[in-house]
């Protein structure tokens, strides 16, 4: 239940706020779609927590390129 409603954000920043900024993602797939991934598979504890993980990594400094769920 919880995961399906942080799912649900998600897909609302996709369809909302996502489209109006400028393209900015240093991954692939997007954190977005990275963290609908991660909530579907893993669930809400899980899967937030591989989500918030690669939202750190999502600055100058940090890496980019492929970066699927495990």
């Amino acid at each position: 239940m919880i995961a399906k409603l942080l799912i649900l954000i998600a897909k609302g920043w996709q369809r909302g706020p996502s489209l109006i900024l400028p393209p900015s993602c240093r991954f692939q797939p997007s954190c977005s779609a990275y963290a609908i991934t991660a909530l579907g598979r893993y669930g809400a504890l899980r899967g937030s927590w591989l989500a918030a993980r690669r939202l750190l990594r999502c600055h100058p400094w940090g890496g980019s390129g492929y970066d699927p769920v495990p």
